[in-house]
């Protein structure tokens, strides 16, 4: 069954996805998200857009210089708009991104 899913991974063409990050004002608050910056990645899965976007938002030197948020952190929400694919909202914890309900966004 693994190399069935590796082949469906290689065949499976990089797509465009629209991501908004949303962070507390301050690190480990729980309430009060807002968007601090909307990008278009690219990627053939969700999980490999999601590893580029903490790549990007954790290294200074690859930051776009209008970018005033803090490093991508445990607690911070990205939102995935694929237009008909759908909507999608990983929040991300210690062990990674984790698919979530909408309404943790506020």
């Amino acid at each position: 069954m693994a190399l069935l899913e590796k082949w469906k991974t290689t065949k499976m063409l990089e797509r465009k996805m629209d991501m908004t990050i949303f962070q507390t004002p301050r690190y480990g608050e729980e309430k009060g998200y807002q968007q601090v910056f909307r990008l278009t990645l690219s990627g053939k899965t969700h999980e490999e857009a999601l590893e580029k976007l903490f790549k990007t938002f954790n290294v200074p030197d690859l930051m776009p210089s209008n970018y005033e948020g803090r490093f991508v952190a445990t607690g911070d929400i990205v939102f995935i708009d694929e237009d008909r694919r759908g909507h999608y909202y990983y929040q991300l914890k210690s062990g990674g991104w984790v698919p979530i309900n909408r309404v943790h966004v506020r």
